[in-house]
This record gives structure tokens, sequence and C-alpha cells, in this order.
């Protein structure tokens, strides 16, 4: 039951952060809903070495772990 309790607290904090921080849209009629704002950066570049560093990190971590026990 204290389970199933964490459970519904964190789709609450979840789902109530997504809609606070959610922005409204500007519906001009033409389907676009965003405004003259500049594009948003993208991130596609980056995200093999953001894996790789992972990996890195993950393989770091089990090795230290190995090594203390």
């Amino acid at each position: 039951m204290k389970s199933l309790y964490k459970f519904y607290i964190l789709v609450i904090v979840l789902f109530s952060d997504f809609m606070l921080f959610a922005q409204p849209g500007d519906d001009d009629g033409s389907g676009g809903l965003e405004g003259d704002d500049t594009p948003a950066a993208p991130i596609n570049g980056k995200l093999i070495w953001l894996g790789i560093l992972g990996l890195l990190f993950a393989f770091y971590y089990f090795s230290k772990k190995r090594q203390n026990a």
C-alpha cells in the first residue's frame, strides 16, 4: 500500500510539473502554434557524445564499485 501511495505522489508531481511549465500557444489559424520566436537549437549533434560519456561513466562507476567490494 505504501508503494502505491508513493507511485501516486510521483505521478501527481510529474504531471503538475508538466502543466505548470507548459506555455500557452498562439493559435493564429494557420496551424502554427509558435510565434516569431527564434527556433530552438537542435541537440542531435550532441546526443552521440552524451551517450558515449554515459557509457564511460557507467563503466567507471561499476569498475570502482567492483574494486571496493
